[in-house]
């Protein structure tokens, strides 16, 4: 018998006392620096449609500087595709211990801008958008060039009905998952910088916390698609490389992160205060901080630190990826951070 990935995975894994969890992307289905994947090979319809500053709307796969070809969420052929992935490897692969999926959002603020999506959200507001897509947003050039975000008057109301999407469809994923197999882990992996994560339509706080006190954006129903409380399992980017408050006080750079439209600042972008704000908007619901090794390749000093800030201030640690402390022989410097950080 010739065993498959996931089987060896699971076989080893459990032998060494380790759990083993399959990580998929959800709604990406090529790679748009080569013209592969499904969008490319038989469905260019699955692809988002994008809103961009100079060219209109397009679909994503021209967009060649950015490397995913996402989908639009909503797309239904798509949605009964992935679910049945999702519900072949937990009922293919029952030895493994769950599921930790991972963009399952819109690519951007950019997206999706398609007729579908204007029809959908019509259809939960109860009425037109005259000015399409002007009414949600418009694009104006600063002096520097660069291009930001101008609100219309229904911004706020489709990051509503974008976070419900995505909310919707990771309960219909969670049900699908464990109606296949009951007993498996149903995990999600999202970036910890929440006060710009609206831009890719996800809330993953709880249901108990409510973003409207805090954030302009957020409406007084934005509260109600928190989705913490669907997770078994929940992994977030601590990506930074300011580790504690007093540290970044004395810095206060600004950060770019992949999902945002403009650089922000706060406390929410370095280790410790990260954690310190996840904690309250995830209320109990427990996490596990992620580090990205290659950030501290320069200063692997640091990568004993943001690893002993996340086990003493999260619920574990979640390293992206392994390959970088292969690559740099980092173990020593992963080892102080476990001994420091309790977990050795």
């Amino acid at each position: 018998m010739i065993l498959t990935i996931w089987d060896t995975l699971s076989k080893k894994g459990h032998e060494l006392g380790l759990e083993i969890h399959a990580s998929l992307n959800v709604f990406c289905a090529g790679h748009n620096y080569f013209d592969r994947g499904m969008v490319y090979s038989g469905h260019p319809e699955w692809a988002s449609m994008v809103y961009t500053p100079d060219k209109g709307i397009i679909p994503i796969t021209e967009e060649k500087h950015k490397y995913g070809a996402m989908i639009n969420p909503l797309n239904e052929e798509y949605r009964t595709h992935i679910l049945n992935v999702l519900k072949e490897v937990v009922t293919k692969y029952p030895d493994l211990d769950g599921l930790m999926l991972d963009r399952v959002r819109y690519d951007g603020i950019t997206a999706d801008f398609s007729s579908l999506s204007r029809k959908k959200f019509e259809e939960y507001i109860g009425k037109k958008v005259a000015n399409f897509p002007e009414d949600i947003f418009r694009w104006t050039k600063n002096a520097d060039g660069k291009y930001t975000t101008q609100p219309g008057k229904y911004f706020r109301k489709w990051l509503e009905w974008r976070t419900k999407n995505i909310t919707d469809f990771m309960a219909l994923a969670r049900k699908e998952v464990k109606a296949a197999n009951p007993d498996v882990s149903f995990g999600t992996y999202t970036g910890a910088w929440y006060p710009s994560y609206y831009e890719v339509g996800v809330n993953f706080a709880s249901k108990e916390y409510d973003p409207g006190k805090d954030f302009s954006w957020a409406t007084p129903e934005y509260k109600n698609y928190g989705y913490a409380e669907l997770i078994d399992l929940y992994a977030t980017g601590n990506y930074y490389t300011d580790i504690t408050i007093e540290e970044y006080r004395k810095t206060n750079r600004s950060i770019w992160n992949e999902t945002d439209s403009q650089a922000q600042s706060g406390t929410w972008y370095c280790v410790e205060g990260s954690c310190q704000h996840l904690r309250q908007i995830l209320k109990g619901n427990k996490f596990m901080g992620g580090i990205l090794v290659d950030q501290f390749y320069d200063n692997p000093a640091k990568l004993s630190e943001t690893i002993e800030m996340n086990l003493r201030r999260s619920d574990g640690l979640m390293v992206f990826d392994i390959v970088h402390i292969i690559t740099k022989n980092l173990w020593k410097e992963v080892e102080e951070g476990m001994k420091r950080g309790g977990s050795l």
